[in-house]
């Protein structure tokens, strides 16, 4: 299998890191880039002089499908440990020392799992691979990680015809201050999967489907395996093919789903966090998003999903719980760094509300219990009341655009036009000369 340049560049990038005392680097590229072809040609290249290769995930799911890439690819698996890092943590002491530690989804490194296994080989050369180099909290990886070897941005990759371009479709407004936080950090999924049954906020799945991407096939993310059954019914009850998975289903039972979902016996595949980072899965047009996260890496993995290159489609992105308008969009240009996010003090929040009438202070509830003032309906309260809230499909925020190259559109030329200052015609221009001018459009 032939590496494309900028594969080979990333690996080149990792060797001059190393020669010049770097320890750990991580590689970034995005979701469909590629990692995996990158890391089986780091592993071959290791093996292939009898040395030794540490690989560690985080899921078991995953072993099994990425020693079948390395197989393919030519390492020796006599060479080559593919572990969870639970378990390689626990048998520390009776892992063969390698030459090589590589770290798949290298934004979970900072565990103290992993941590204890960098500890016990700390003169090894170690190398991370993943689309996101962040926590949860959006600080760097530095505590673990060097250096960053940043590849090709998801643009690029569109660009060049690895990925597919996309459209994406989103609520107008989402409210999601009233769901309650986990100790990660992220949602509760049980609470999340209550509000999804309000199609006011999130709007009714299958006929934005219907209306979308009708006739795509399609995977469906999740908050909870209970709320997955009922939307994958949901759309068997329409007529349309569905099935769910998640990390419990039988590997046999699993194994045949998702090769009906490639042979097109099935057009909908639910899941809970199970196709996301790194699980192999045919390429499919549409992802459905039903699981509001506070995580830039999850909402990437799963909003690119549909990405997978497509010729001649652009792939549908059905964003339900506005994950959108917390990380932008999926090609939007991100500065990565190594450096932790300062902490911001929070104040714990105080549940009370006061008149704005008689200024008297109380429970939270729709009028004063003192005047009887009626407060004026939250935002939220106002979208229970709608009979379902529409999708609207997200533009690229062209501020964030480089170049004339990075607009797709004749319409976001002309944003640029008068954001920069141009002269009126330059966006025609631009377009005649991209190729992308339709007859009919106007400067």
């Amino acid at each position: 299998m032939q590496l494309r340049d900028y594969q080979l560049k990333a690996i080149r990038d990792v060797s001059l890191a190393w020669r010049a005392g770097y320890k750990r680097p991580c590689i970034v590229i995005p979701c469909g880039g590629g990692k995996s072809i990158i890391t089986a040609d780091m592993a071959k290249r290791v093996t292939d002089s009898m040395r030794r290769v540490l690989f560690l995930v985080h899921r078991r799911e995953l072993c099994e499908q990425i020693e079948d890439t390395f197989r393919s690819y030519g390492a020796d698996m006599d060479l080559c440990s593919i572990m969870m890092v639970q378990t390689a943590s626990r048998r520390i002491e009776k892992l063969e020392r390698p030459t090589l530690i590589i770290t798949d989804e290298n934004h979970h490194c900072l565990a103290s799992s992993y941590k204890r296994i960098y500890q016990h080989f700390a003169d090894v050369h170690c190398v991370g691979v993943t689309a996101t180099p962040v926590r949860l909290n959006g600080g760097g990886l530095g505590e673990i990680n060097d250096k960053l070897i940043i590849g090709p941005t998801v643009r690029e990759l569109i660009g060049r015809n690895c990925l597919a371009d996309f459209d994406c479709y989103a609520p107008q407004v989402t409210d999601l201050s009233g769901l309650k936080r986990k100790s990660t950090g992220d949602f509760d999924m049980t609470q999340a999967a209550e509000l999804l049954g309000k199609p006011a906020i999130y709007g009714d799945i299958i006929r934005h489907y219907h209306g979308l991407a009708d006739g795509v096939k399609a995977i469906c993310y999740c908050p909870t395996i209970p709320h997955s059954m009922e939307v994958a019914q949901r759309f068997r009850d329409a007529g349309i093919p569905a099935a769910h998975i998640d990390g419990e289903t039988p590997k046999q039972q699993r194994a045949d789903i998702i090769r009906d979902f490639r042979e097109n016996r099935l057009q909908i595949l639910c899941n809970v966090d199970l196709i996301s980072e790194g699980f192999d899965v045919p390429d499919c047009g549409c992802s459905i998003l039903l699981r509001p996260t506070k995580s830039l890496t999850l909402y990437t993995q799963q909003a690119m999903r549909c990405m997978r290159y497509q010729p001649d489609k652009r792939a549908i992105i059905i964003d339900h719980v506005g994950n959108v308008h917390r990380f932008g969009l999926p090609d939007e240009e991100r500065q990565w760094t190594l450096d932790p996010k300062p902490q911001k003090k929070q104040e714990k929040a105080v549940s009370v509300k006061q008149c704005t009438e008689c200024f008297y202070t109380h429970a939270p509830a729709p009028a004063c219990p003192k005047c009887g003032h009626v407060y004026e309906k939250s935002e939220r309260q106002i979208m229970e009341e709608r009979k379902e809230q529409e999708l609207q499909k997200i533009e690229r925020r062209v501020s964030m655009m480089r170049s004339p190259s990075e607009c797709t559109s004749m319409k976001e030329l002309c944003v640029m036009e008068k954001q920069r200052g141009y002269k009126h015609g330059w966006a025609f221009h631009q377009a005649k000369r991209m190729g992308i001018f339709k007859k009919g459009e106007s400067a």
